[in-house]
């Protein structure tokens, strides 16, 4: 059977849509163009009338008859003089016409004389890496013109480039990653120092494009944030570089931020984390910040090296299995998560052979969250106990068949004591705090988009979720509630957030009795 043609109004009416709108788009602008004297007269008018009714008010009540005699007299004389009738209506037409001009300053055509120093100033920065001695007629010469090479330009209030596009000779190898880096770390320095550069690549149009990034919002509190169960809200990047959006609360405000989540579970592709940064860096609050969001859905499992109560608030807390501090009981706590995880492995397996599903208490998410580790190597090395990340191989290998999570942080001065497993399995990575560009690729194992800046606010980084790109990240605000130097909205909106108590924290314990492990 033949298939009959679509009618026409359907085939062509798209068509017809665009040409009308095109159309009355150009009968629109000429329309404005042929009346546009007759719109400046009109608006010179409105603005005499205006000018008359100030003057008029202005005017005391007692001089006001003098002036209306004076304004009558001259009507009078207009009239009674031959022509006069036509050179007052000249006259007005020409004053409307002069007062309703645009009075719009124009813009100044290309950068001032601060502005193309500055330009020149880069143009003979990048004359030694964009320009060869073979080059019979080079893009880049000492002494040369910049307009050929920096089509567009930006400038802030203070004369300092915020975009910028170079053309760069094809010769020059955009494909090598130290060439990119030599490039970059000029541009950077060459454009002012303590803001923070996207640099976009065109490897085949030869062009490069500098753009001055805004800096992330450090406003943010802890809140609840509107996610699935496995999902959990690191912190916030840029609006370009992620399609998702959440609805924060600042104050009595609130507006839409773009996040970074890392999605945990059976189908997760990194279902473990390492932070890593300097003290004060914020990986603390960033662990924090992830156990008032695992807690929700799942049990929480702390251990702490650094031996600062940073974690007491979620002592005895519904879902919080315990907060260790000390070697034993981080030894305990660990070989107990251990033995949960193999117990789960075991029950799932059974229940899959006898074709029943896995048990509830096998899918409940479990999160062992370690900050600073490494402490408790060296107090095991001189106890002569057992290392407590050897207790992590089990967890870290099968954690995600298990739905069991491990965040670890540790700083960079003491990255070298992690174990291997720690450093194969976490997937997810995070580095807080000011770090140099090799420090960034080392941990998170690609170069950041951006150039590092020295001076950051606590809890401001990067973060690379497995083979992703590299995001910029700010973490939320979620400080130790019982801390002197919290604010109170501060410390209220971390409170808000912890659940209820199950026990007192003195009689709280795990499974696994302490002098079991020190036994061995």
């Amino acid at each position: 059977m033949a298939r009959r043609p679509l009618p026409r109004i359907l085939s062509t009416g798209s068509a017809q849509i665009a040409r009308s709108r095109e159309l009355a788009r150009t009968a629109a602008d000429g329309a404005t163009d042929v009346l546009h004297p007759l719109i400046t007269i009109t608006r010179g008018l409105r603005r005499l009338a205006s000018a008359g009714r100030r003057r008029w008010a202005e005017t005391p009540k007692d001089k006001r008859g003098p002036l209306l005699f004076l304004t009558a007299s001259v009507i009078l004389v207009v009239v009674l003089v031959p022509y006069g009738p036509l050179l007052a209506v000249i006259t007005l037409m020409a004053a409307a016409a002069w007062q309703g001009r645009d009075r719009t300053p124009p813009a100044p055509e290309g950068p001032d004389e601060s502005q193309t120093q500055r330009l020149q100033v880069l143009y003979e920065a990048l004359v030694p890496y964009f320009s060869t001695a073979e080059d019979p007629s080079p893009l880049y010469a000492h002494g040369g013109e910049w307009e050929k090479v920096f089509p567009t330009q930006e400038f802030d209030d203070s004369d300092r480039v915020t975009h910028l596009v170079i053309r760069y000779p094809a010769y020059f190898p955009d494909g090598e990653a130290s060439s990119r880096a030599r490039i970059e770390q000029l541009l950077a320095a060459k454009s002012g120092r303590g803001r923070e550069y996207l640099f976009v690549w065109d490897e085949e149009g030869n062009e490069l494009t500098v753009s001055v990034l805004a800096p992330l919002p450090t406003d943010i509190a802890a809140q609840r944030f509107v996610t699935a169960p496995g999902e959990t809200v690191l912190g916030f990047t840029d609006p370009s570089r992620v399609q998702r959006t959440l609805p924060l609360a600042f104050g009595e405000d609130q507006r839409d931020v773009p996040p970074v989540v890392w999605r945990t579970g059976i189908r997760s592709t990194e279902p473990h984390l390492l932070a890593v940064g300097q003290p004060g860096s914020g990986t603390s609050t960033l662990l924090r910040s992830i156990a008032l969001q695992a807690v929700q859905y799942g049990d929480v499992l702390i251990v702490e090296g650094g031996g600062t109560g940073e974690y007491a608030c979620l002592t005895g807390r519904d879902g919080v299995l315990g907060v260790e501090v000390g070697l034993a009981g981080a030894l305990a706590a660990l070989e107990w998560a251990a033995g949960e995880t193999e117990r789960r492995l075991i029950a799932a397996n059974h229940a899959r052979q006898a074709g029943h599903t896995p048990p509830d208490d096998t899918k409940r998410p479990l999160w062992i969250v370690l900050d600073r580790p490494t402490a408790f190597t060296h107090l095991a090395d001189a106890d002569g106990h057992k290392d407590p990340q050897s207790l992590l191989q089990v967890p870290l290998r099968h954690g995600r068949a298990a739905a069991v999570t491990v965040v670890v942080a540790e700083q960079f001065d003491a990255l070298d004591y992690l174990s291997d497993a720690v450093r194969q399995h976490t997937r997810a990575r995070v580095v807080l705090g000011p770090a140099s560009r090799q420090q960034l690729e080392t941990v998170l194992g690609a170069p950041p988009h951006t150039t590092p800046v020295d001076q950051v606010p606590p809890g401001r980084g990067y973060a690379r979720l497995g083979s992703g790109p590299v995001h910029r990240l700010q973490v939320p605000a979620t400080p130790d509630p019982y801390d002197d130097a919290t604010s109170d909205a501060d410390r209220n909106g971390v409170l808000d957030l912890l659940p209820p108590r199950s026990a007192p924290a003195d009689t709280e314990s795990l499974p696994v009795p302490v002098e079991a492990v020190v036994a061995e």
